[in-house]
């Protein structure tokens, strides 16, 4: 049994902590915040409660197997929800369709009846092909610890693998190759941007978040999506985690070359035998390690080769419907309105460090009454893309953001879905706002940004250089958004389980 100090109680610290007390180990999370769910919080504003991280839940599985290995099921910890139809898309000239949810050939009988068969049939060779790159990419690259570079290219079908997943192609340059039609095209850029990254420069692999969408389903939590942090919190605690909120981690001290322990911004230190860092890699690496801990140079070298994720602008709008004439325009749970012009967007955020002038609308407006106090009430989070908090070399976010807003505000209105006149509570949040609130750099969402084929060996390892210290969550391996985070807690767990000779099913190696 070890004694384990995490760092962070992020969705990936609280389901690692989790996982690691079921094991047996003693484990205690240090929060610098007042609340846990990092990024994954519901947040109400007077009547209104708005998810202002993840707004959607994909691969459902990946916390099923966290509840059920930890002792309870999932169902009856939290209430999953089907949303349906996924996603509502609306184009600039005014083309919009629905993708039902769970159903491929549903979304190609959509597709069909918008867009013709052609398109229809070239969404469903891409979705066999994004298929096949889930199968080549799942076991060696999300499932696994990151292999190094040659004990890849030692393992068997690794070239078919590697042509598959063609990652000398853009995620832009291999849907050319296989559409010409405009509409299908943005649709597959956007889901660059669920990594924060430019669909130009991000490899073709991303396309295989679409055929998870469609296959796994687009879920909901009732009552937001934090209420998932507030969960895995419960089962923490249940299983005899402590959890220290209001205690901020200054410094991973270090003894004879392996981590040993924490140092809290108040001057206490306390030991650990294992340290797992929930935080931004770029801050485990750069600001809670001494600057000459030789052992972890190649990490600090990964960081700054790396290009970081792109940020986002948030608007929590409170809708009171009474306050309308008429009836209330219907709009879905997640919807998303192109721009005429998309790569501006790109070339505004990655090119130009500044706000788009016209940017892709997301607009999340859950149907959950629990979400809502009073009747003939909406809760809409709206996210648009944006550059990161970046005073020194790019743009500065505390400059006049309330511009930013309105200008947001009157597009929301423009598209005729009568914000204005029925807004109730309005709140922005801007980069910088989430640089301070969740310690994430420049307000960068998943930390690096997938662009460039090189880009996955550029995410810090789960197994830190540094003996005894494991990096979970968003920043590091597998990466960014809720299942991926929760597979790194996993992987972490496994690996300090493995650490003393013993697998998760309790028996021991040797």
């Amino acid at each position: 049994m070890a004694k384990i100090v995490v760092i962070g109680a992020g969705i990936g610290g609280l389901a690692s902590a989790a996982r690691l007390a079921k094991y047996g180990h003693k484990v205690s999370i240090y929060e610098s915040s007042d609340r846990v769910g990092g990024k994954c919080r519901t947040e109400w504003i007077g009547d209104y409660a708005f998810d202002t991280g993840p707004s959607l839940l994909t691969l459902p599985a990946v916390f099923r197997d966290l509840f059920i290995r930890t002792g309870k099921r999932f169902e009856t910890e939290v209430g999953l929800e089907p949303v349906d139809p996924a996603f509502s898309y609306h184009f600039a000239d005014g083309v919009s369709f629905e993708f039902p949810n769970l159903s491929l050939p549903e979304i190609c009988n959509s597709i069909e009846a918008t867009l013709g068969k052609d398109a229809a049939d070239e969404w469903h060779v891409l979705m066999q092909k994004a298929e096949r790159m889930w199968d080549a990419s799942r076991g060696p690259f999300i499932e696994s610890e990151l292999p190094s570079i040659p004990s890849l290219l030692k393992r068997k079908g690794f070239l078919k693998d590697l042509i598959t997943i063609a990652p000398w192609k853009s995620l832009r340059g291999y849907t050319e190759q296989n559409t010409s039609n405009p509409y299908l095209q943005k649709i597959i850029d956007r889901y660059a941007t669920y990594s924060g990254s430019d669909p130009r420069k991000a490899p073709a692999v991303l396309l295989t978040i679409a055929f998870v969408e469609s296959t796994f389903g687009a879920w909901h939590l009732k009552g937001g999506l934090g209420t998932l942090a507030t969960s895995l919190e419960k089962r923490c605690l249940e299983l005899g985690v402590e959890i220290h909120l209001n205690s901020p981690v200054s410094k991973i001290l270090i003894e004879n070359g392996e981590a040993s322990g924490i140092e809290l911004a108040s001057g206490i230190k306390i030991s650990a035998e294992k340290v797992v860092a929930n935080a931004d890699a770029e801050v485990v690496y750069n600001k809670l390690l001494d600057k000459d801990a030789s052992r972890v140079k190649s990490e600090r070298r990964k960081l700054k080769r790396s290009e970081k994720s792109l940020a986002g602008f948030s608007l929590l709008l409170g809708l009171d419907n009474s306050k309308l004439s008429g009836a209330a325009p219907q709009i879905q749970h997640h919807n998303v309105y192109f721009p005429a012009d998309y790569d501006q967007e790109f070339e505004s955020i990655f090119a130009k460090s500044e706000p788009v002038e016209d940017p892709t609308i997301y607009i999340c407006a859950p149907r959950d009454s629990s979400m809502v106090k009073g009747e003939n009430k909406e809760a809409w989070f709206v996210l648009v893309n944006a550059p990161r908090h970046d005073p020194v070399g790019g743009y500065d976010w505390r400059k006049n953001p309330q511009i930013y807003a309105e200008k947001i505000l009157a597009k929301l209105d423009a598209l005729g879905l009568k914000v204005s006149e029925r807004l109730d509570v309005m709140e922005f949040r801007t980069p910088a706002d989430l640089e301070k609130s969740v310690n994430a750099p420049g307000g960068s969402i998943y930390g690096t940004s997938s662009n460039g084929a090189r880009a996955a060996f550029l995410r810090a390892s789960n197994r830190s250089p540094l003996p005894n210290l494991y990096c979970v969550g968003g920043s590091a391996h597998p990466g960014g958004g809720l299942p991926l985070v929760g597979m790194s807690a996993e992987l972490v767990a496994e690996a300090i389980g493995r650490a003393d000779g013993v697998t998760s099913s309790g028996h021991s190696h040797h």
